[in-house]
């Protein structure tokens, strides 16, 4: 059974940064694509960045390019997400999740995704 456990997430000031982890266990992962949700109070679960766990081609939401980065591991199985000049907006838990042979254009949606992490906790304020 896949497992996904994120850590890294706290509080930052706006303009500061975090490094979010997802340590995944329980396969392989191959074919896997992963990826990085945020759900805000009161909001609906939204789409922040994917990677191919195979190639590494990274695909991201419009608002955090540039400022966001997604990277793995592979040998430890880990997914990282470096978050830069982060702002009061992008306060949220922020998920992440795996599935099978998933297409970029299908990496958007939640429901795609076969597993999911607990999620973290990431408050942007002064």
């Amino acid at each position: 059974q896949v497992q996904l456990v994120e850590s890294g997430g706290g509080l930052v000031q706006p303009g500061g940064s975090l490094r979010l982890s997802c340590a995944a266990s329980g396969g392989s992962f191959v074919n896997y694509r992963m990826g990085w949700f945020r759900q805000a109070p009161g909001k609906e679960r939204e789409f922040v960045g994917t990677i191919n766990w195979d190639i590494g081609t990274t695909y991201y939401k419009d608002s955090v390019k540039g400022r966001f980065t997604i990277s793995r591991d592979n040998a430890k199985n880990t997914m990282y997400l470096q978050m830069n000049s982060l702002k009061p907006d992008d306060t949220a838990v922020y998920y992440c999740a795996c599935g099978r042979l998933i297409m970029v254009g299908g990496a958007t949606i939640p429901r795609n995704y076969d597993y999911w992490g607990q999620g973290t906790q990431v408050t942007v304020s002064s």
